[in-house]
Order: C-alpha cells, then sequence, then structure tokens
C-alpha cells in the first residue's frame, strides 16, 4: 500500500513528516487515527476542495473567525452611530427637509454601511492573522509532490513538537492508514 518508505529512522532534525492519501475517506481516517494517539505532534491536512468534518477527524476547536467578525461589524454599527450623532447634534446641527436634528431612519443606510464594511475587514484581516500569513516559505511545502494537492492528491503533515521519537510513532501510524510517499521534511 505504502509508495517508497524510508526507514524507520527519523534524521536529526527533522521538522515534519508529509504523505499523501488516494481519497478523502483515506485522509480522513488517518486524522482520527493520529488525533486518538495524541502523539504531541502537530497535524494538517491540505486538500484541493474541502472535506467535510476534517477539522473534527482532526480534534481542531471551532475557529475563533466568526466572533472576529462580529466584533468588526459591531464597531462599524457603533462608529457609524456615533459619527452620525456627533455630527448632527454637536458639528453641525442644521435642520434639513423639516427633520429632527436627530433622525435615526436617516441613519440606517450608512449604518448598515459601515456595519458590513467593518465586518469584511474583521473577515479579511482576520483570516490572514489566523492563518498567519504572509508566509513566504513553509518547509511542509518541500515535499516532491506537494504541489498535487491542489489538484487530485489529500496531502497529510505532521510536525514534530516533542522531538524524534513523535516522528518515529508517526511514521508507524502513518504506514498504518496507507500513506504514500512518506518523505521526511527538513526545516
Amino acid at each position: 500500500m505504502s509508495g517508497s518508505i524510508r526507514s524507520h529512522t527519523t534524521r536529526p532534525g527533522a521538522y515534519a513528516l508529509v504523505g499523501w492519501y488516494d481519497s478523502p475517506a483515506g485522509l480522513y481516517h488517518a486524522c482520527e487515527t493520529l488525533r486518538d494517539a495524541n502523539l504531541g505532534t502537530s497535524v494538517d491536512a491540505h486538500t484541493p476542495f474541502p472535506v467535510h468534518g476534517l477539522e473534527r477527524a482532526m480534534g481542531l476547536a471551532p475557529s475563533p473567525l466568526g466572533w472576529i467578525v462580529l466584533i468588526g461589524g459591531v464597531l462599524g454599527c457603533l462608529s457609524a452611530l456615533a459619527l452620525q450623532t456627533w455630527v448632527h447634534l454637536y458639528a453641525y446641527p442644521q435642520v434639513i427637509g423639516g427633520k429632527a436634528l436627530f433622525s435615526f431612519p436617516e441613519m440606517i443606510p450608512i449604518t448598515f454601511e459601515l456595519t458590513v464594511l467593518f465586518a469584511a475587514f474583521g473577515a479579511f484581516f482576520g483570516m490572514w492573522g489566523l492563518n498567519k500569513l504572509p508566509q513566504h516559505y513553509h518547509p511542509v511545502m518541500q515535499h516532491p509532490t506537494f504541489d498535487r494537492f491542489s489538484d487530485d492528491r489529500f496531502f497529510l503533515s505532521v510536525e514534530s513538537k516533542g522531538g524524534r521519537t513523535d516522528l518515529v510513532k508517526a511514521r508507524a501510524l502513518l504506514e498504518k492508514t496507507g500513506a504514500r510517499e512518506i518523505t521526511e521534511v527538513m526545516p
């Protein structure tokens, strides 16, 4: 089942192991196996399309992005209301068209627009921050066929956090789950 697999010895200083699977089901099963083994490693999946439930199989916590977008939207709404209130009541108090100085219905379009704008900024910059971008180099991308993760392969990378013994155990689990071309990548 396994393609060109090296021996079970791990070179000193190895950053991670990278292997690939033919199907999303194989990747899903491998993520569950590594999660249940609790090796003290960081596992990441690289797929050509979203695999539903994969984050649960990897044991990832829910993303805080929703809260970041919500905070951005609330800040946009409050800043729009505060700006318009200040302008209408204090900076330029003018009665236009017989309306009151503070007229909430006329504030709704601007408030809506700034709410959406700040929420979009929160989503955009929140994703950059959560994904640690821009990241011009990552050792995992040095796998010989890693460029195919966006085409037809399902890659699994296991980064070592606790040393070489974690990668040796991870290699055995990757072999057991049917990973192909398990390769060590150096930093």
